[in-house]
């Protein structure tokens, strides 16, 4: 079955997005211009897992602080909120969502905080308020404080133990080929990093753990740079760097060369590979993001990577963030795998396309990339519509 974990996300007044209300598919494309907020909406996700994986302050002050995360606005919203519906590997659908606002004496806390399991609650659940746990399934429920988040500690319950791993096992990538050639001290390897900073010890964990998937790496790399047969991990004294098998001209066989002799856009190949295809049946990420895949990459590689994103999507879910005509120049492209992004004034709007574009495209009369050509893929108004962050739904079972 198509994996998809994040089913719908819900965000107030986060960064630039006033509300929005987005389900998401098992391959989701976020399309819109540059500095519309594609990369705001995602990082409502990386947000919730940074929050969860270190602390809500280090997730906070990596991001500039509360002042920074809060939409800026006439109306000076003094807090942001976030719920995000999933399905976890067993099957069971449930909900997380928090609202952190400003204390009046300065500071942050976490005004609310729920999570749900099973149908319309039926399974484990709690509710916290500002710290102080309002309402559980479960006989115990660990102290909280007002400016951390409760799962954290709920995380040693089993009822929330998966809800807690999931979440922490989404991956979000930017990938910075001048991080991927720098040498690098081995680290653990079963989960990429966001710029690639571990890459070589990804790939170490892939050649002894995942065959199949360092194989599909080494595949997709060399259609999109044939010269490229392959890559691994070497050590150069304590460090390691990657050593990539390639055809030179006047050699019988392919040459050795390391990642300081690479391309930007081979680099930047690999890493998006890496992302797709990394840790094995056991340990995968739950969701991955990746940020304009297209960059650096010569246009005619852009089906190459469509292919990878849609047969990485049969193992995780997978978002995308795209502005690039090539990678959208697929008429068989699911409808409901685009969402539309829009920004001005700092104000965005996110939705579905909209049902003129939604027609063209069933109709196979445009691609979704020739529609992008022509400016004509755009939030749904009728959807927009009447979404206002006062009346958006962040807690209670549905």
């Amino acid at each position: 079955m198509t994996p998809i974990f994040i089913r719908r996300v819900r965000a107030t007044n986060f960064k630039s997005i006033a509300a929005c209300d987005v389900s998401l598919s098992s391959l989701t494309y976020l399309v819109g211009p540059n500095g519309s907020g594609k990369s705001n909406f995602l990082d409502v996700m990386h947000f919730v897992k940074d929050a969860l994986e270190g602390s809500l302050e280090n997730a906070l002050q990596m991001r500039g602080g509360l002042a920074e995360v809060r939409r800026r606005s006439g109306g000076h919203p003094t807090h942001f909120g976030i719920r995000l519906d999933f399905t976890l590997e067993d099957g069971r659908n449930g909900y997380y969502a928090f609202k952190v606002g400003a204390r009046p004496a300065g500071g942050f806390e976490v005004q609310r905080e729920e999570c749900g399991v099973g149908y319309q609650g039926s399974g484990p659940s709690f509710c916290v308020v500002a710290g102080i746990p309002e309402s559980s399934s479960e006989d115990v429920f660990p102290a909280s404080t007002p400016d951390r988040l409760a799962l954290v500690n709920a995380a040693g319950l089993p009822a929330f133990r998966p809800v807690f791993d999931a979440l922490t096992r989404m991956g979000f990538y930017n990938l910075n080929p001048r991080v991927i050639r720098d040498l690098q001290k081995p680290q653990d390897g079963s989960s990429l990093k966001p710029m690639g900073e571990n890459i070589s010890s990804v790939i170490s964990y892939l050649t002894r753990y995942s065959p199949r998937g360092k194989e599909l790496v080494d595949e997709y790399l060399n259609l999109v740079v044939p010269s490229v047969h392959g890559v691994e991990r070497i050590g150069v004294g304590h460090m390691e760097t990657l050593e990539f098998r390639q055809d030179t001209a006047g050699a019988k066989h392919p040459w050795r060369f390391n990642a300081n002799s690479m391309s930007d856009g081979t680099l930047r190949a690999l890493g998006i590979l890496v992302a797709l295809f990394q840790g094995d049946d056991k340990v995968k990420p739950s969701l991955v993001g990746i940020e304009e895949p297209e960059v650096a990459l010569h246009p005619a590689a852009a089906a190459v990577v469509r292919d990878a994103l849609g047969r990485a999507s049969e193992r995780c879910q997978v978002l995308v963030t795209s502005h690039s005509p090539e990678l959208l120049d697929d008429p068989s492209l699911a409808l409901d795998s685009l969402i539309a992004v829009a920004g001005d004034a700092g104000f965005t709007e996110i939705a579905p396309i909209d049902e003129a574009s939604r027609a063209v495209l069933r109709d196979r009369l445009y691609t979704a990339g020739e529609l992008l050509k022509l400016n004509q893929i755009l939030p749904d108004r009728v959807t927009l519509r009447g979404l206002e962050s006062t009346q958006l739904k962040l807690f209670g079972a549905e």
